[in-house]
């Protein structure tokens, strides 16, 4: 079994006083055991509707900039991988990317995901805002398995998830910030499990808490049982996982070879 740790966490505007909180987590993480410690999506600073394009964009750095750079120190310091998230400068001059990445425990960048599916919907606009990824990373080799990315709304689209599992994903980590609103929590927790289950992979989703977002952060198992709810509290979560509970998985319910591509390929739209 190997540990691993979610955090829960209100963002503040001010994306110093996050980084505090997120170098503090992290080595709180490290002394409980932790392997990797994944953080919530926009975790750099909570952006209010008040906020404009153009003072996001001012915010917004390069993943060799100040804020990830710190996060990876503090993971070489602590020997543990890390996922977090920073609004990334983009071409656009006043949008930005939403990225996630993973630092091995050594502090260095390994990989990065742009998000692709921006959250245009339910009244919310982040294409006003954000500038969307043109790609889905491959999954990267961690200490704890294989690692594929997605972020928040990306859920909402099994295409990816499958993807990334048919390419090797033992884990999806999938940093959210996931806003409130009618059966959005009944929708969260639903869509995590399906993942899950027909991935035969754990799925590990940190999610927001406070200002406009549900919290309840997840780790689901590759049957689709709930291994951690963080419920509306801020802190960290640890959990134990294994790499056999999804071999096993995987060979009782052979989802991944069992599909019949053969034949999708064939169907005219």
């Amino acid at each position: 079994m190997t540990k691993i740790a979610l955090v829960q966490f209100k963002a503040n505007v001010d994306k110093n006083k996050n980084l505090i909180k997120i170098t503090d987590y992290i080595s709180k993480a490290a002394n409980r055991g932790a392997k990797l410690c994944a953080f919530p999506e926009f975790m750099m600073c909570y952006t209010p509707s008040s906020q404009s394009p153009k003072e996001l964009a001012n915010l917004a750095e390069r993943i060799t900039g100040e804020f990830v750079s710190k996060i990876s120190k503090s993971a070489k310091q602590n020997s543990i991988q890390v996922v977090g998230t920073i609004y990334e400068k983009s071409p656009m001059t006043n949008r930005v990317y939403d990225t996630s990445f993973l630092t091995d425990n050594k502090g260095k960048v390994v990989s990065k995901y742009r998000k692709i599916h921006l959250y245009d919907a339910l009244g919310m606009k982040e294409s006003k805002k954000l500038y969307p990824g043109s790609q889905i990373s491959k999954p990267i080799k961690t200490t704890i398995g294989m690692v594929g990315m997605m972020i928040c709304y990306d859920l909402r689209f099994p295409e990816m998830s499958r993807i990334l599992s048919s390419a090797g994903s033992e884990f999806l980590v999938v940093p959210s910030a996931w806003v409130q609103g009618e059966m959005k929590e009944e929708h969260w927790i639903t869509i995590n499990r399906t993942r899950a289950i027909e991935n035969g992979c754990y799925v590990v989703a940190p999610d927001q808490v406070g200002n406009i977002y549900c919290g309840r952060s997840l780790v689901i198992d590759p049957y689709g049982k709930i291994l951690l709810d963080m419920k509306k509290k801020e802190g960290i979560g640890i959990v134990d996982v294994s790499l056999d509970r999804i071999k096993q998985v995987r060979k009782n319910l052979p989802l991944l070879k069992n599909r019949r591509t053969d034949i999708y390929s064939n169907f005219k739209f």
